[in-house]
């Protein structure tokens, strides 16, 4: 089984799409969206949901006004602000990290720390294979933990159903999400653009693909809007010895493919496409070897 993850530094790259396209090309695949705070791969793939479960994610403190003596002991404790005090005690859930010393310090036991759902983890079909995919709750943290039940959810998946390839819509950025979703996969395809922005995210982003030891290729996605700071990617490239398999021109077809939910190499026939099509081939040559 191989996995491949197809990331960016930032969001709005084309990641999302890419990722469609590889979904529809390859075979004998489970799909993953691991951008548990964003997920929208799911609009591309035309998907029907099969079965849905509940995310625990860290508990968060609560009091009992029955049993609280207003004694301040956890005022003074908490060190991320989240207790205080006005007519009573009061916990701010936003504020609070879960960690507990609160509860473990009350001297009438007033304080307890149960478990809350902050979030959906769901497997979906599609005309191209399942989709395992998520959605946190809103302000809710540990999208890491999540993106890492996804994974295991859809590498369960593939042993089950004999599937030899995992492709994984990796989250922007560069955060705790990225590095749930990055660890232990065979292949990493950065998307990136010809900006200034672009390029200083694809070079933090290749750091962390670096820490953990992925190979890497790399996709410039509408190179022709700024032919000079592509060739300065393609430099970096070449002095890094990261193979560019793939520059994507910007084409108003690929954007009504997304209008119309569709992933671009379902759509009619484009330089885009075309570029699409290529790219898919070059990566699933690469994961065969």
């Amino acid at each position: 089984m191989k996995q491949v993850i197809i990331i960016s530094g930032k969001g709005g790259t084309g990641k999302t799409v890419m990722a469609a396209a590889l979904a529809v090309m390859a075979h004998e695949k489970i799909i993953v969206d691991c951008d548990v705070d964003a997920a929208n791969l799911e609009l591309l793939l035309n998907t029907e949901l099969q079965e849905n479960f509940p995310f625990i994610g860290a508990p968060k403190a609560i009091i009992d006004q029955s049993l609280c003596i207003n004694c301040g002991l956890c005022i003074d404790l908490c060190r991320f602000g989240a207790i205080d005090i006005d007519d009573q005690t009061y916990i701010n859930t936003y504020s609070c990290e879960g960690c507990g010393l609160c509860q473990n310090s009350c001297p009438v036991q007033a304080i307890s720390m149960p478990e809350s759902p902050c979030g959906q983890y769901f497997i979906s079909k599609s005309p191209y294979g399942p989709l395992v995919h998520a959605r946190l709750g809103i302000v809710a943290e540990n999208s890491g933990k999540l993106v890492t039940i996804v994974r295991r959810t859809a590498i369960e998946m593939a042993g089950n159903l004999n599937k030899k390839l995992i492709i994984i819509d990796g989250p922007p950025g560069t955060g705790c999400p990225v590095m749930s979703s990055i660890s232990g996969v065979d292949l990493a395809v950065l998307v990136t653009e010809p900006t200034c922005s672009g390029f200083h995210d694809f070079d933090r982003i290749l750091s962390v693909a670096n820490h953990f030891q992925v190979k890497t290729m790399v996709v410039i996605n509408k190179f022709d809007l700024n032919l000079k700071q592509s060739k300065t990617i393609e430099e970096y490239c070449r002095q890094n010895n990261l193979e560019v398999i793939g520059k994507i021109p910007f084409d108003p077809a690929i954007v009504d493919s997304v209008v119309n939910a569709r992933p671009p190499v379902c759509g009619p026939e484009s330089p885009a496409k075309k570029e699409f099509e290529n790219i898919c081939q070059r990566l699933i040559y690469q994961l065969e070897q």
